[in-house]
């Protein structure tokens, strides 16, 4: 691949431009707003100078909705010789293109498992796709040589491969990132009225709960209206769950001992499922999830403070697997949990103390 037009310069679309140029790739930027093509050209992710021919690949970075009505435009057009979207869904807009009787041989959806809960070319990034798994949904029309450049886009992005059937990609996101967002946005919902001394005592539980929940309401209209089937069948079942959570909690309630018994039996199997649920969660770079132990650090919260501790920790030969950060309520001081392998523990600990860490447990 040597060219590329991108057409939507949102954070998805401007950190793949930002990938394909830092490969070399000559990147042609378009967006209905033309100051957001100009932003992303600043930023070092192409040109907002239109090809004077087709380009090798044609990649739409658009909202669920539009990305029929964008691809059939392209194609009629012969803007490039390969065409992908991005889309967070992937059934619905091929049937579109279906319907619109097009030659889907030069098309491909695709779909990056990556983003971040702010938008636009701003907060895009060449890296956001690094390590993460791309969804690939060929079928048996698509031309080989398409695939292959949908291939190549992968690769200059740094992210992982997985082909999958069109519309099992939308089950699954349905599951593990739709479903998810709108359950992280109920609960951050009961904060908005929550008095203050409440909220206050926020902690990383609800901070981890609650991130996804700051992304931007209209992107997300447009994601789940895309998508609605699977997600509400998956909210059926959690609302199922809760049901028998409330009735659970509520026998606990009782003072009748055989009722307070099958409340705490109800609370354990839900727990139970939880943690069976989440040890399947992949681990780093997608490999099967491994334990890990957490050194805890206090720090104060002044400037090099984590860059100090991972030195240290480089200097002792510790790769640290994660990091997560704590802040005191009210006080300029956190607690810094440090992921790293079990054997590695004491050595971490030794040498943090030996350079004046104060260690908790």
């Amino acid at each position: 691949m040597r060219t590329a037009l991108v057409i939507g310069t949102g954070l998805i679309g401007t950190s793949a431009a930002l990938a394909l140029t830092q490969r070399g790739v000559t990147v042609h930027l378009a967006d209905h707003d033309p100051e957001q093509a100009r932003t992303a050209a600043a930023l070092g992710a192409g040109t907002d100078q239109a090809p004077e021919g087709p380009v090798d690949l044609a990649i739409v970075a658009a909202p669920p909705a539009n990305v029929a009505r964008i691809l059939a435009d392209a194609m009629r057009r012969g803007a490039a010789r390969g065409y992908v979207d991005v889309a967070s869904v992937k059934g619905g807009p091929r049937r579109e293109l279906e319907a619109l009787g097009l030659d889907l041989t030069a098309y491909i959806g695709t779909h990056p498992m990556s983003g971040r809960e702010k938008s636009g070319p701003l907060a895009a990034t060449g890296d956001l796709f690094e390590g993460r798994p791309w969804v690939l949904t060929p079928t048996r029309d698509t031309d080989t040589e398409v695939l292959n450049l949908a291939l190549e886009l992968v690769s200059h992005c740094r992210a992982v491969p997985v082909v999958m059937d069109a519309d099992a990609h939308d089950r699954a996101v349905a599951l593990v990132s739709h479903m998810p967002h709108l359950v992280s946005n109920m609960v951050a919902a009961r904060l908005e009225h929550a008095e203050e001394a409440a909220v206050r005592l926020c902690g990383q539980g609800i901070r981890d709960v609650t991130r996804i929940a700051a992304s931007e309401p209209r992107m997300w209209i447009d994601i789940l209206s895309a998508n609605p089937g699977p997600v509400a069948d998956l909210l059926s079942d959690v609302a199922a769950d809760l049901d028998e959570t409330v009735r659970a909690l509520r026998a606990l309630q009782s003072s009748d001992e055989a009722k307070r018994g099958e409340g705490i039996a109800g609370i354990e199997d839900v727990l139970r499922r939880g943690n069976a649920g989440q040890v399947r969660v992949p681990g780093k770079h997608g490999s099967a999830p491994r334990a890990y132990e957490t050194v805890v650090v206090l720090i104060d919260d002044q400037p090099g403070q984590l860059a100090r501790i991972f030195a240290d920790a480089g200097r002792a030969g510790v790769n640290i697997e994660d990091v997560r950060i704590e802040h005191a309520t009210g006080q300029q001081a956190g607690l810094v949990q440090l992921s790293v392998e079990p054997k590695a523990v004491p050595v971490l600990e030794q040498a943090l103390r030996e350079r004046g860490w104060a260690l908790r447990r």
